[in-house]
């Protein structure tokens, strides 16, 4: 199964895209060396709103990445949100990967939560509870109930989350985007199966982080 209901270039990258490319214009018209500079910046917001369409395992009982970027940790832990021991996966997002995250399972949203905190580096653990954050509560058709965390990081500043409590999801739809860098965690039952390990490159949507 694939999804894409959005354009190649992230929505929320094109305020940005709009004001660099008018100055590089500008910049170009006036003097072709000033221009580089902006001419590069261009190209970096471009590379880094970017947004391509990924391929949706149909596998019923798969947890899909909710992010790009590396697995930083895999391993049994305390949920704060849900207040139970989970299996928690989590990945790593750097500057240079697709920040647009995606619904790690289908179902209901339960509850979100928001958290203002600090701007940590997000790969280190402390940044999973001081950080700024947003979560959500899943609960599938199966009953299963996942908590999906987005965490902005040492740059990124800015959680945008498009879904509340009572919103339906299905699995590896697109609901938010953290700007410049972050990290996503998910915590599982701890029954399911983890499918990745330390190091793993994932992609949202694509690859199978777990087994429910």
């Amino acid at each position: 199964m694939s999804n894409y209901p959005h354009p190649i270039i992230a929505r929320e990258g094109w305020p940005y895209l709009a004001v660099l490319l008018a100055l590089s214009l500008a910049a170009t018209a006036f003097c072709a060396l000033w221009s580089i500079p902006l001419w590069g910046a261009t190209l970096f917001v471009l590379q880094f709103f970017r947004d391509p369409p990924r391929h949706i395992p149909e596998q019923p009982n798969a947890v899909v990445s909710a992010a790009d970027g590396r697995v930083i940790v895999v391993g049994k832990t305390h949920d704060p949100y849900l207040q139970r021991e989970a299996l928690k996966i989590s990945v790593f997002m750097n500057v240079f990967n697709v920040h647009s995250n995606r619904a790690p399972v289908g179902g209901l949203v339960k509850q979100r939560w928001y958290f203002p905190g600090t701007f940590l580096n997000a790969s280190v653990d402390k940044a999973s509870l001081e950080n700024e954050r947003n979560a959500l509560w899943i609960r599938t058709r199966d009953g299963y109930d996942v908590t999906c965390v987005q965490i902005a990081g040492l740059i990124a500043r800015r959680i945008l989350c498009y879904v509340d409590q009572g919103a339906g999801l299905y699995k590896g739809q697109r609901y938010g985007f953290i700007r410049f860098g972050s990290r996503v965690d998910i915590y599982l039952p701890l029954t399911a199966k983890p499918k990745v390990s330390l190091g793993d490159k994932v992609s949202a949507s694509s690859t199978i982080l777990a087994e429910l």
